[in-house]
């Protein structure tokens, strides 16, 4: 990699920065939202069971219904809850968008620093009298490391955006459970 660095031009490293910066937005993306779902479903899951366990008992005051049913009394509560489910799930899929954007331009990011280094390659090799493959093979080799590296980061962005979509999925039949118990208390 420091060989590569060294022998870079300008386009190469701000190739290699905008896939770093991708590299940790991604993880930030990822660890910040898994851990703000995770803790959203784990109470929601507990409400639930305090449902299904007694069915006469009053919504948690954690579960994000709370505020929708006690603060909104004389509203259609069937809207109620959609409201609140849908509120729920746009907080939740935050960050599930610059994910999706990250995993299918990381790869032409490294695409765009790879053609520009073999073309800079073929550039140097125009001043070579002889080019042979031990001259010209270290210079495609050093090419190719942005592509790598963009196909690196659109796997672990690809990745996180399906765990986090799967997590938000599980948050919304969570969420749906709940607003269906509650509903059928009514009738």
């Amino acid at each position: 990699m420091g060989d590569y660095l060294a022998h870079a031009s300008a386009i190469t490293y701000i190739v290699i920065a905008a896939l770093s910066f991708y590299f940790i937005a991604t993880f930030y993306i990822f660890l910040y939202r898994y851990r703000l779902i995770n803790y959203r479903i784990k109470i929601e899951h507990d409400t639930l069971n305090r449902l299904y366990n007694n069915p006469n008992e009053d919504i948690a005051i954690t579960s994000v219904f709370y505020n929708f049913l006690h603060r909104l009394k004389d509203v259609n509560r069937q809207k109620l809850l959609d409201a609140a489910i849908n509120d729920t799930l746009r907080a939740s899929t935050k960050g599930l968008t610059q994910l999706a954007i990250m995993a299918s331009t990381a790869p032409f990011i490294g695409l765009f620093g790879t053609v520009v280094g073999i073309l800079e390659a073929f550039g140097r090799l125009g001043n070579v009298k002889s080019a042979t493959l031990n001259v010209v093979a270290p210079a495609i080799s050093e090419a190719l490391v942005a592509t790598a590296f963009g196909i690196f980061v659109a796997i672990f962005a690809y990745m996180f955006h399906l765990l986090l979509k799967r997590k938000v999925y599980e948050l919304n039949s969570i969420l749906n459970s709940i607003a269906n118990l509650l509903l059928s208390r009514e009738k």
